[in-house]
């Protein structure tokens, strides 16, 4: 019998209901939008005034805009699973959303605004964000998922560094930025990978579990904290390149290896299985293109970066996003045929913007394009096939 929802629950708009409905749908927007927008401009169909410049905007914004809203929205549904308490909703959630709008806004259009009141909008949306998730954490005394607060407000710090260099006229600086957060989400990556994708695998595929092996999964974190680390307290260049391609190539085998444990080869009939693999997989791949780049190899530091950002956060966004969307709301994780085509475009995205650019560079700007164009593909079709979802009610009555 489906249970009946509370006047105040029904007096809720659904898209608002839980944090993934309304991040969600807007994140996903937002990547298509700005990777439109970079193409018109890369290829100098238009000139637009952002604030910084144009590439300063693109990093930030494929990093504080669209992956910093799936993060949040990811983690403040989850917590409602972690902890068995309601997670943000209605108007709080709204607040949390609108900060976010705030940011996009004022990056996009805020050139004439005082550099500092853009620097306060756009750095208020993970603080609070983390304030709420620690909320029910605290309350529920579930000390191991506190893990992620300290990893939002490092996030923060990262999003400060990059403003730090745009103020300074710095470059470096906002790269130093921009490559510590990569890495933090990677880490983020990482972990939750661990935490779901053996999980999923045996339960979409009927077949046994595959336990982590503690000191594995220990090395492996740690190889990327400390990558992380390295970069952002800015000790690189007191360390010899080699040294730093020794210690990507390390975190590289380690993350390679606890992925080839999770059995792939059982998933290739489940596209919320395959593309989550997949997506993983662009880890060990970008961190072996770092090992290389600090080798001094032929390896553009692009192209290294980019395993990291169009392939694995593109790919696993993605994969997650579509399974998070039906378990969370109520329906079972049987997605429409077509989510499969959008799961083969993000792949190539991430394909094309690392090996291809990179073995074929004197076809860069038709590779770009066709880039730009299969990652909007593939979101729009998230968003086409997700939208009924993500903005109706649950259909078994319940909250959220």
């Amino acid at each position: 019998m489906t249970p009946e929802l509370s006047e105040s629950e029904k007096a809720i708009v659904p898209l608002f209901r839980q944090a993934f409905r309304p991040l969600f749908l807007f994140g996903a927007a937002f990547s298509v939008i700005a990777m439109l927008l970079w193409g018109l401009i890369i290829s100098g169909h238009i000139n637009f005034q952002f604030v910084g410049n144009q590439l300063f905007w693109h990093s930030h914004e494929m990093i504080f805009g669209y992956v910093a809203a799936i993060v949040i929205g990811f983690l403040l549904t989850a917590v409602q699973s972690w902890t068995g308490q309601r997670a943000p909703h209605g108007k709080t959630l709204l607040v949390i959303v609108m900060l976010w709008l705030a940011g996009r806004l004022a990056l996009l259009f805020g050139a004439g605004l005082p550099l500092w009141l853009v620097i306060a909008i756009d750095l208020s949306f993970l603080p609070v964000s983390a304030y709420l998730l620690a909320n029910p954490i605290l309350r529920a005394k579930q000390t191991k998922s506190l893990f992620f607060i300290p990893v939002l407000l490092l996030l923060t710090i990262c999003n400060a560094v990059m403003y730090a260099g745009l103020v300074m006229e710095r470059p470096d600086i906002q790269q130093t930025g921009s490559l510590s957060a990569v890495l933090l989400i990677t880490l983020l990556m990482t972990v939750i990978g661990g935490r779901v994708i053996p999980m999923f695998t045996a339960n979409g595929t009927q077949t046994s579990k595959v336990n982590n092996i503690a000191w594995l999964d220990k090395t492996a974190l740690t190889s990327v904290w400390l990558l992380f680390a390295l970069h952002f307290l800015m000790l690189t260049k007191l360390i010899p390149s080699n040294l730093l391609s020794l210690l990507f190539a390390v975190s590289a085998i380690l993350v390679f290896i606890r992925g080839f444990r999770w059995k792939i080869w059982v998933t290739f009939r489940v596209p919320l299985l395959w593309s989550l693999h997949i997506g993983y997989w662009f880890i060990p791949l970008g961190l072996i293109m770092f090992s290389a780049y600090y080798a001094g190899l032929d390896m553009p530091y692009s192209v290294a970066l980019h395993a990291l950002t169009a392939g694995a956060m593109g790919t696993m966004i993605l994969s997650m996003m579509s399974r998070v969307s039906l378990g969370h709301s109520g329906r079972s994780l049987t997605p429409k045929r077509l989510i499969s085509l959008a799961f083969i475009f993000i792949i190539a995205v991430g394909l094309i913007r690392t090996l291809m650019i990179w073995l074929l560079p004197t076809q860069i700007s038709f590779w770009l394009w066709f880039s730009v164009l299969a990652w909007a593909t593939a979101y729009l079709l998230y968003i086409i096939l997700y939208f009924p979802i993500l903005t109706t009610p649950r259909p078994d009555g319940k909250p959220g």
